[in-house]
């Protein structure tokens, strides 16, 4: 056990810009795909939140879709589309989307109609009311649902290894189906720990955007 953390030293230091490459791929996909389900969960959230029933339904929604398993999931997208970044674009960016959702649909929810009511009696329109007064007051609520989707996303993209996707998947089940074999191991641990470190720098980033676009007194 001692000589693990020098044999993942050395392992780690013989294969610096292959692992980095295969971090960036990483990040990379991650980020796309959160990036992408937020806009779609929002465009969504937006067009459902003043429908009580459409609303309620969207929500109920989201939260049965995030038990869907990944793998299965990931399997049937292989039918269409075949192995590779494709699918695994797909279903990261699915679940992506569905924190999300309910997160948007409750912010924007929860907005006073107090406040609405006195954007409308100034003369703003519906769009303008949803762009200056709504969103911005649901945003704190958005952002942590993002917060959510970022980590669970990072953790997830390991599973498209199994599709060909890129990431660091790879390097954890190519550990893992070789072990007791030579540097199994210190791959499948660098694969983690690398993926581990993804997620906190993302979240810490979150957590400064956060403080640079919610307005005192909006943060949760």
């Amino acid at each position: 056990m001692r000589g693990i953390p020098l044999n993942l030293w050395n392992y780690v230091r013989g294969r610096g810009e292959f692992l980095a490459f295969l971090t960036y791929q990483h990040a990379s996909l991650a980020f796309q795909t959160v990036l992408v389900g937020t806009v779609v969960a929002v465009l969504i959230a937006v067009a459902v939140y003043r429908l009580p029933l459409v609303a309620a339904l969207s929500l109920t929604s989201s939260r049965v879709a995030l038990t869907i398993p990944s793998l299965a999931l990931l399997a049937l997208l292989l039918v269409p589309f075949g192995l590779g970044v494709t699918p695994s674009f797909l279903m990261l960016a699915f679940f992506a989307a569905l924190p999300v959702i309910g997160n948007a649909i409750v912010g924007l929810r929860s907005v006073p109609a107090s406040v609405v009511e006195s954007a409308r009696g100034i003369g703003f329109s519906r769009w303008r009311i949803l762009l200056t007064v709504e969103l911005p007051i649901a945003w704190p609520v958005i952002l942590t649902g993002i917060r959510v989707s970022t980590q669970m996303i990072v953790g997830v993209a390991a599973i498209v290894a199994y599709v060909l996707g890129p990431g660091l998947g790879s390097l954890i089940f190519n550990g893992l189906s070789r072990l007791g074999g030579a540097n199994a191991l210190e791959m499948a641990l660098t694969g983690t720990i690398l993926i581990v470190l993804i997620a906190l720098v993302f979240d810490a980033l979150l957590v400064l955007l956060g403080r640079l676009t919610i307005a005192k007194g909006l943060s949760s």
